[in-house]
């Protein structure tokens, strides 16, 4: 199986979607990527789940990499007396640590962290922006507010605070008992909620311990201010939209999307945009035209992925709306247009000998009638910056490593495949030319650029390419060896 296009497409599993037919239809319609949202159902949920997918990646022979979001912090209102209250604009209301049911003018705020944090003139949101409050005075346990856009609060709506970095640790006690479950159980990249600075994303890494790669949600704008030393310590990144526009003006989203997009492609490292990409596929089997629209931008940014979430894990129709994120992608990168795009927003970067390496496989490609880039890399490091260069050619990444497969099956363009180690350039050579025929990327009249790393098996070592031909029988008679 072969994808027709270079973005991945990332789905929600959930329960929609979690049934072993239900799950190999999403991949078949093309899902690169399976989301384990650790917000909702239990570990024995997950694991289940988990053990469909990687049934489905033996019978279907591809890897396939699996994702799993933690929940990070969740900041929410205490319960009320009557279940909920109507708050009207300009009305005092209360936010406190006292635990006694709320009413219309006060309700708990169980979270002391937060009173800490606070001064007079910051802003509170609660139920996702509904209603807005500003605080007029605070102490260490309490919250005197003045409502600015009103409406019904009820028990345990979730509270955000832009205006301030609050004293709260990325992962809480349920983060650091799923992360530890998830990484025991296998699965591929981690993805952290609510992270607001670099510190946040060196310790989950300290506590994966290297069993699953780490990728940082920007959703606050503590985040997208730190955005640097986060993605210089992420493996990955995640553009959540939905608390990101919760907590800023909804017309910063879309630049500071194409920022974020735009400079982790610079890093070599996958981008996904995600939230609401096409939201009414819920309850439709078609999409709106401005989902559909949503979906062609953050392809023509380049974003590496784009991912389903309630439509696919809870939807009416999950397969198709993974089949018209399929669609959308490969008419978009049809499109002149897009490639256009892509390249003049190609940004150079020569620090290294693996990049010149991986920048002359992309020029020459592009000069010749080469059919595609094969890079054999171990970490995956070489394949993510073959794939920052976005050619136009596919790109075969090869490894011994299925975990680095799985984790490449994020990254722009990577068709991943695990091959036999080989200690000598020539056996990289000829399967190199054999996975490029099997999977119809070139015959044996065509030829293929090769990287790789002399000695072999060593992170790090790519100083190698060459041009191949296909062809099955040949042998090289005086490679350097």
């Amino acid at each position: 199986m072969r994808r027709l296009r270079n973005v991945k497409i990332v789905a929600t599993l959930g329960p929609a979607s979690s049934t072993y037919e239900t799950i190999r239809a999403l991949f078949e319609a093309g899902a690169d990527v399976f989301r384990l949202n650790m917000s909702h159902g239990s570990h024995d949920e997950i694991a289940a789940r988990h053990a469909i997918i990687r049934q489905i990646e033996a019978d279907m022979g591809r890897p396939i990499g699996i994702l799993a979001d933690l929940q990070g912090p969740k900041l929410r209102v205490g319960t009320f007396a009557n279940g909920e209250e109507m708050l009207n604009a300009g009305a005092a209301f209360r936010l406190d640590l006292d635990p006694a049911e709320g009413d219309v003018n006060r309700v708990c705020l169980p979270h002391r962290e937060i009173f800490e944090a606070l001064e007079p003139g910051a802003t509170l949101l609660v139920n996702d922006g509904k209603i807005r409050l500003k605080v007029n005075a605070c102490g260490p346990d309490f919250a005197d507010c003045v409502v600015i856009a009103g409406g019904i609060i009820s028990n345990r709506k979730g509270v955000n605070v832009p205006d301030v970095v609050l004293p709260l640790a990325a992962l809480s006690d349920k983060d650091r008992r799923d992360l530890e479950f998830v990484c025991e159980l296998g699965v591929d990249w981690l993805a952290l909620s609510f992270v607001q600075r670099a510190a946040d994303v060196d310790e989950a890494r300290g506590l994966a311990r290297g069993r699953a790669a780490i990728l940082s949600k920007i959703e606050k704008p503590a985040a997208v201010k730190a955005y640097p030393e986060i993605l210089a310590v992420s493996d990955g990144i995640m553009v959540a939209r939905g608390d990101l526009g919760v907590e800023l003006p909804v017309q910063n989203v879309p630049p500071i999307q194409k920022r974020l997009v735009r400079l982790a492609r610079a890093a070599a490292k996958p981008v996904i945009v995600a939230t609401q990409m096409l939201e009414s596929m819920i309850d439709s089997p078609m999409p709106t035209r401005a989902e559909v629209s949503d979906v062609a931008t953050a392809i023509y940014e380049g974003a590496d992925a784009v991912m389903l979430s309630a439509e696919s894990a809870a939807g009416n129709y999950p397969v198709e709306a993974v089949t018209t994120m399929n669609n959308v992608a490969i008419e978009v990168e049809s499109d002149q247009t897009y490639r256009d795009v892509i390249e003049s927003s190609r940004k150079v970067v020569r620090k290294t000998i693996a990049d010149g390496i991986v920048a002359a496989a992309r020029e020459i490609a592009e000069a010749t009638e080469i059919r595609a880039i094969c890079c054999f890399t171990q970490s995956g490091t070489t394949g993510s910056l073959v794939a920052r260069e976005r050619p136009r050619v596919p790109i075969i990444a090869l490894t011994s490593i299925r975990e680095t497969a799985r984790r490449l099956s994020l990254t722009w363009g990577t068709h991943c495949e695990v091959v036999d180690p080989v200690d000598r350039f020539k056996g990289a050579v000829v399967s190199a030319a054999r996975v490029a025929r099997n999977y119809g990327f070139a015959t044996e009249a065509d030829q293929i650029v090769v990287t790789a790393g002399v000695p072999f098996n060593v992170e790090g070592t790519t100083n190698i390419l060459r041009v191949a031909p296909c062809e099955e029988r040949l042998i090289y008679r005086t490679d350097p060896e």
